[in-house]
């Protein structure tokens, strides 16, 4: 069989990749080659940080480096008894194509994963060499995320943490059952060890570095922009809940940077136990918010928990809206006696809007004109609120109020 131009494989590669949605390059060191002989940086002139709406970086290289693998994950479309075409890169020719593009400033960086090829180990390698070359050999100071291959040698991810910005492992399924039932290939208990693996690495890096003498040379970061993981939604019966409940085990187990929530594709000769059609895009938006809310809002899961039913969000209102209207003995909160921590949980404020009113209402007190001028939210904002001249009255009580915030029905079409 003769091989393939590289531009044919890349064009069976990156939309290979396109199903992994942990490749945002937020979180990292800075780093500038300005004035040296190194190329590449991680922010600056010439690079551009561009996000699709749900989060995704879009100003990396996304590929893998082969879509062969051994394993057969039903819900993935690399499996090895898909047909799909196939195709696979040598390092070489990973590590030209980030230059090539780096240096016509298309990406800021490398996001790099695999299908398993022969062993765990030996596809570990292989992504490694490639980080290894970028560094050292052309001195790529640009972005490098690699997916490390859970089952790999403890010593193969502590080479990657060395040479790569972020490294992630993905869970695949939010539940055990799940993963048992359509990737039996890979055990839950393999991929925390490698997880594992990264945050001891991470802890020991940091150690180091607090533990450094004076003079003395700074340790090598490991992974500064942590590690992440991804858990596809939809495939299988799991509820909201329980990606929750996963989602915050894993924060608190392996201190992730971040989870990501991918909406479960349909793919071509599917077993007859996945859906036919995606979830809800929705879905997997109010999963995205319930996560930030567990992160930087104060929340915790049985919190938002409440504001849903049978385990799922609510599709029609975001999470804190949807507890807010379960929790209405909470509001009204006066804006300008509210602690942060109380106004973080009324819905509209943002953090960076809560941020502005603490440090506006230093300088005297808040009124409904001032409050519009620090949030673009004062229509969600009003019945949960108290200013000097402003009062909700029974507005934060009616009945109606969830009807105020949902979109209307649509009206289904029929078919003639």
């Amino acid at each position: 069989m003769s091989a393939k131009p590289i531009l044919e494989k890349l064009a069976v590669l990156a939309d290979a990749a396109k199903y992994d949605a942990s490749c945002a390059s937020s979180g990292t060191v800075r780093r500038d080659s300005v004035g040296t002989k190194a190329i590449g940086s991680t922010e600056g002139m010439g690079i551009c940080h561009s996000y699709a709406p749900d989060g995704r970086c879009i100003s990396l290289l996304k590929i893998l480096l082969t879509n062969f693998c051994i394993y057969d994950c039903r819900f993935c479309i690399n499996r090895a008894s898909s047909n799909v075409e196939r195709a696979r890169f040598s390092p070489e020719e990973v590590v030209r194509l980030t230059l090539d593009f780096y240096k016509r400033n298309y990406i800021e960086g490398l996001f790099l994963s695999s299908g398993i090829i022969r062993s765990e180990d030996y596809t570990m390698e292989q992504l490694v060499e490639v980080a290894r070359i970028l560094r050292d050999e052309h001195r790529f100071g640009g972005y490098i995320h690699l997916k490390t291959i859970a089952g790999a040698d403890p010593g193969l991810i502590a080479m990657a943490g060395l040479y790569a910005d972020r490294l992630s492992t993905n869970v695949e399924l939010p539940t055990e059952e799940g993963l048992s039932s359509f990737a039996p290939e890979k055990k839950p208990e393999t991929i925390r060890k490698t997880m594992a693996s990264v945050r001891v690495g991470a802890d020991a890096a940091i150690e180091a570095a607090k533990n450094r003498l004076i003079g003395k040379a700074k340790p090598p970061r490991f992974a500064p922009a942590g590690q992440s993981t991804q858990m596809i939604v939809g495939a299988d019966a799991a509820r909201d809940d329980d990606i929750l409940k996963t989602a915050t085990n894993l924060y608190s187990g392996y201190r992730l940077r971040r989870v990501y929530y991918s909406a479960y594709s349909p793919i071509p000769d599917a077993s007859q136990d996945l859906p036919p059609v995606r979830p809800p895009l929705m879905r997997e938006h109010r999963l995205y918010q319930a996560d930030w809310l567990l992160r930087f809002y104060g929340f915790e899961r049985a919190e938002i928990m409440q504001g849903a039913r049978g385990g799922m969000l609510d599709l029609a209102i975001d999470p804190k809206l949807a507890w807010a209207l379960q929790r209405r003995e909470a509001f009204p909160v006066d804006i300008n006696r509210a602690p942060r921590e109380v106004l973080l949980r009324v819905p509209g404020l943002g953090t960076r809007a809560v941020d502005r009113i603490v440090a506006a209402r230093r300088l005297g007190k808040l009124r409904l004109g001032d409050l519009a001028k620090l949030t673009a939210s004062v229509k969600k904002v009003l019945p949960f609120i108290v200013t000097p001249d402003w009062r909700p009255g029974k507005l934060t009580d009616s009945a109606d109020l969830r009807a105020r915030f949902a979109p209307p029905a649509e009206q289904l079409a029929l078919a003639l």
